[in-house]
């Protein structure tokens, strides 16, 4: 069973790899975004349910891949936030909730 896992675990980091390159590098993507979130929710899922068997360096611990050397450094004077990878109507309105909620915190700063 363990063999399974790992060998599942690393297919996923392989196959995530890749197309994290081929969309943040090469900026030619193969799969649709809603493919590689599904792959990208399997390793999440397998990484909670063993965390032992998370790698130091595992594509859910970093966005993208390395950006080309042409690109420079942006510090951003507010976060960047996203949409989470949500599909549901559901899914938008927790979204929206965290969102006000993140923004109501910084304006209490």
């Amino acid at each position: 069973m363990k063999q399974l896992i790992l060998k599942r675990r690393d297919e996923l980091v392989r196959v995530l790899n890749h197309h994290n390159y081929r969309y943040h590098v090469l900026n030619d993507p193969e799969i649709s975004d809603a493919e590689y979130d599904t792959l990208t929710r399997e390793l999440i899922e397998l990484e909670e349910k063993y965390p032992a068997l998370r790698l130091h360096d595992s594509p859910t611990t970093r966005v993208g891949a390395p950006p080309l050397k042409a690109f420079g450094t942006v510090r951003h004077s507010l976060p960047m936030l996203s949409l989470d990878s949500v599909y549901s109507e559901e899914e938008v309105r927790e979204w929206d909730i965290k969102i006000r909620h993140l923004l109501e915190k910084r304006k209490g700063k």
